[in-house]
């Protein structure tokens, strides 16, 4: 690891996954119950380029996960640089297992948030931004093929796994990802 001169990367706690999935949601109300502060990736980094409609479900999570790559190292960068005097959680989709476990201490501090097939397919259909027919097949495999390759990376490393189902609400699943940081929540 090159150098972390505030030891930002050894204070943060990393919830990654799958969209709609309630990331942002939950390191908001974690933020706001622990008085944490709060990297929203997602929302940094350049959006993905959208592929093209005919590109090939594999291909395309080719791709997103290369490009995850190139923006997480730009996320590194900006989080050394945070001086901060309280611990981050640090949340976006392209936080992926394979890339932060080689930077922490322990996997106890990531977790990883993916949808049960159900609450995707609930999801969708309440979606107002959803993708037309032929681009939405193409989107939901490649973003099923996200999710299951986060939870191998994810299990493969002892980082927990946290399906979202519909059953709790946000402030619920934060309860549930407060009680996985405790011992860093509370240190």
């Amino acid at each position: 690891m090159t150098s972390d001169p505030f030891g930002t990367l050894r204070k943060t706690l990393w919830i990654g996954g799958a969209p709609w999935t309630g990331k942002s949601t939950v390191a908001r109300l974690l933020a706001a119950r622990h008085g944490l502060a709060t990297y929203h990736h997602d929302d940094r980094a350049r959006p993905a380029a959208t592929p093209a409609d005919d590109v090939p479900a594999a291909d395309q999570l080719t791709a997103v996960l290369a490009e995850f790559r190139q923006r997480f190292e730009h996320a590194l960068e900006e989080l050394r640089a945070w001086e901060s005097p309280r611990p981050i959680v640090a949340e976006g989709r392209g936080l992926r297992p394979e890339l932060v476990a080689p930077l922490v201490d322990s996997p106890s501090r990531m977790v990883v948030l993916v949808p049960t097939e159900l609450f995707r397919q609930h999801q969708l259909r309440h979606q107002s931004d959803a993708p037309a027919i032929p681009r939405q097949r193409t989107r939901l495999t490649r973003d099923r093929m996200l999710a299951a390759q986060a939870v191998r990376s994810a299990r493969e490393l002892g980082i927990r796994v946290i399906e979202i189902d519909g059953r709790l609400d946000p402030a619920g699943v934060t309860d549930v990802v407060a009680e996985h940081f405790r011992a860093y929540l509370n240190a």
